[in-house]
Formats: C-alpha cells, structure tokens, sequence
C-alpha cells in the first residue's frame, strides 16, 4: 500500500511516498481495518515532523508515518458498525508510539476510536473534524462552568478555537472570541457575543475588558498565549491551554489545566451527526493528494488559509 513516511526529522521535504505492507488484523488483535479515503494535516504533525517533540517520543524514530484524523471505509466488522460502514476518527499518535499514522491507504485501528459518518457529511470533512472537535468539546467539560458563564476564547479564527466558540455558544456561554479582526463577522455568526483582534497583550486585556469589564469566567487558550491573559480572569476562575507547551502559573486561586484530545466514539458520533444537520461548522482549506503531503505541510506551515488541509487517499 502506499504511504508517505518521514524519512528524517526536517522540514517538509523529508517526507517520502513508499510502499509497505497492508497491516494484517492478526497482527494486533482486537483491532480492525479502515480504507481511507482522507487525512488531515495536524499541526502536531509539523512538530512531529520538525524533530519538536523527539524528546517526547523516546525510542521511536523516523522512518515513520505521521497522521491523526481519518475518515474512511471500515473493512473489518466492529461492534455496532458492520464492514463497509463509512467511518471517522483519529489516531492518538503520540499515546501509541508505533510511527502508524493516518498517512496511508489503509490503517489498524481500536474500535473505540470510531464513529459512524452520516450520509450528509462527506470524507474531506469528516477527517477534518476528530482531533480538534473532541479537543474543543473536552477542554469546555474539562472548564466545567457554569451556565452563561463567560469564556474567552483564543485562536479563534483557528480550527480548534472555531469549532470551541460554536460548542461553548451551543452550551449557552456568552463567548469572547479572540482571533483575527477579519473574522470578526463570522465569528459573530458562528455564536460569539464579542470578538476581540489579535494584538499585544495589553491591547487584548482591554479588549476583553471592553465585552466583560468584571473578567471572564474562563480561558481557553487555543492559541497558546498562557501568562499574559491572566489578568482577563476572574478570581478562582479557570484556564485550560490546548497544549502543554504553554501553561500560565496559577495565581488567585485561578484553576489552570490542560486539555489532551482523546479518543470517544460516542462524543465524536455526536459531533459529526451536528456537521450534518448544519449544527456545526467546519473549514476544508486545501485538498491535495496524498503524494503531495510536503506540499500540504508547506501550506499549512505558511498558514495562507484558514481551516484544515485534508490528504484525499
């Protein structure tokens, strides 16, 4: 089958379409295949990619194949789901450590990782979703606020900010937004109450100030800001990063926490049957062939368009 392998850690151009065996199901019982139809591009995957998170892989090493969200064709039946249903979810890459990503014709996967893709949704973006939905969706339960709190939101016009601002405003926050000034009217439409344009700190802090002059409830960093937007919380609110690469120290009794994307059916099931009945939004920005995945991370490191690049398999 094919896939694309990074052959050394590097910038785009170490990645490499070759040809492996098909996974063999005997070969990690329990597990089923899916033959994909797309994979997203992560920015995870650029740092994987880089040599950024080496210290985080231990003894894994290129060559490996990179990828986290897939929608496919499943080929082996799976509890609830019988062979040839249409199907999403994402790899926990790093959790698993075996170099088995999403770049590739055909993958082994836990059934517990998958979700069902309604009829309405197509493939680009079904594997546009898992990932960075389920982030979203975990980091609001993990913020446990309460109802018509206010939140703010960086990263915004990112695509876990964006899927983030449409859930929190589903929940019934009252949503500040923090993301490019362009976007504000999307944003807008999308369920944000105020938007705040990217800027120096000291520029945000009075922005936010400006929507919500007694501090937010919470924060959720999407955007990896961390310290400086401490003074927009309240006393004993909360802030959750998107990442462990940036996580402000606590000071009056703010709780800070970091969310990790994990796998869940049932949740990701949920989410993909809202893209199809119009409840939530998602943003294909390039679709390009799998044998182009270097050229897909040269864009999304460039950052020229906003929302996911999916790889078509």
């Amino acid at each position: 089958m094919r896939v694309v392998e990074v052959t050394a850690y590097g910038g785009p151009e170490v990645l490499r379409s070759v040809r492996r065996p098909e996974p063999d199901p005997a070969d990690a019982p329990g597990r089923v295949r899916v033959r994909l139809r797309a994979a997203a591009v992560n920015q995870a995957d650029l740092k994987i990619r880089s040599g950024r998170f080496a210290a985080a892989l231990g003894a894994l090493a290129p060559p490996f194949v990179l990828g986290y969200d897939f929608a496919g064709t499943l080929v082996d039946p799976a509890p609830g789901l019988p062979a040839g249903t249409r199907v999403a979810g994402f790899v926990p890459w790093v959790a698993e450590g075996a170099g088995a990503g999403t770049y590739a014709e055909t993958i082994l996967v836990e059934p517990g990782w998958l979700a069902p893709v309604p009829d309405e949704v197509d493939f680009t973006a079904a594997a546009s979703l898992p990932l960075s939905a389920l982030t979203a969706a975990q980091a609001l339960d993990l913020m446990a606020l309460p109802d018509g709190a206010t939140l703010l939101i960086t990263g915004a016009s990112g695509v876990v900010g964006r899927f983030a601002v449409q859930l929190a405003a589903r929940a019934g926050h009252r949503v500040i937004a923090l993301g490019d000034a362009d976007d504000a009217h999307e944003l807008r439409l999308l369920g944000a109450d105020g938007v705040v344009p990217r800027g120096a700190p000291e520029e945000v802090i009075t922005g936010v100030l400006g929507h919500a002059p007694d501090r937010v409830d919470g924060v959720f960093d999407a955007a990896l800001i961390a310290d400086p937007l401490l003074p927009a919380v309240k006393d004993d609110g909360v802030f959750v990063s998107a990442s462990g690469e940036r996580v402000p120290v606590a000071e009056r009794g703010v709780r800070v926490d970091v969310v990790e994307g994990r796998p869940d059916a049932a949740r990701l099931k949920e989410l993909l049957e809202l893209v199809g009945s119009g409840g939530l939004a998602t943003r294909v920005a390039d679709v390009l062939p799998l044998e182009e995945a270097g050229e897909a991370h040269r864009r999304a490191e460039a950052g020229r368009r906003p929302g996911r690049i999916v790889l078509m398999i």
